[in-house]
C-alpha cells in the first residue's frame, strides 16, 4: 500500500465510501508504521495498548474510535471502540448521559471485561448487531429488543 500511488489506492477502495479521505489516512498509517515499527504490525502490537494508542492517535485521520478498533480487532488488545451504536444504547438505557466523554464510556466496557480482549470483541460485535436491528437511530424497535427489559420506565 505504501508503494501504491494515491490515485490507485483511491480507485481500489472507492466502494467503501469517503475513498479520498480513507486513502490519505491509509497512506499516513503506512508511513507511520514504517517509521515507528519498521513496517511490522507484530512489533507495533507488542507494545502496551496505552503506548500504542497514544502513538496511533498522532496518525492523520485516526481518532479514538478508529485507534481502538485497530487495537481491538487487529491487535487483540483489551480496548473498546465507542461507536454510535454503543453510545446510543447506553444513553437510551439511561446508563450514561448524552454528553458522556469517550474515555468514560470506554472505561465502563473495559471495566466489565476484566481485560479480556475476546470478551470486548464479542461485546462490541453484539452491540453493533443490536444497533443495526433494534436500537436504530430512527424508529427503534425497543419492544422487540433483547435488551428491552433493561430500559428505564418511561424511556
Amino acid at each position: 500500500m505504501n508503494e501504491a500511488a494515491l490515485e490507485e489506492l483511491e480507485r481500489l477502495i472507492k466502494p467503501s465510501g469517503y475513498y479520498r479521505q480513507k486513502a490519505r489516512t491509509l497512506k499516513a498509517f503506512c508511513t507511520f508504521l514504517e517509521k515507528e515499527y519498521g513496517g511490522s504490525l507484530k512489533k507495533m502490537f507488542a507494545s502496551t495498548a496505552i503506548h500504542t494508542r497514544q502513538k496511533l492517535l498522532s496518525v492523520h485521520g485516526f481518532g479514538p474510535e478508529t485507534v481502538d478498533s485497530v487495537l481491538l480487532y487487529a491487535g487483540s488488545q483489551p480496548v473498546f471502540p465507542v461507536d454510535a451504536y454503543a453510545r446510543r444504547m447506553m444513553v437510551r438505557h439511561g446508563w450514561i448521559e448524552e454528553k458522556a466523554k469517550y474515555d468514560d464510556v470506554r472505561a465502563i466496557f473495559e471495566g466489565a471485561s476484566e481485560g479480556d480482549a475476546a470478551r470486548l470483541n464479542e461485546m462490541h460485535a453484539l452491540i453493533v448487531q443490536n444497533g443495526k436491528h433494534f436500537c436504530r437511530k430512527q424508529k427503534p424497535l425497543c419492544g422487540e429488543c433483547p435488551l428491552g427489559g433493561l430500559l428505564e420506565e418511561g424511556r
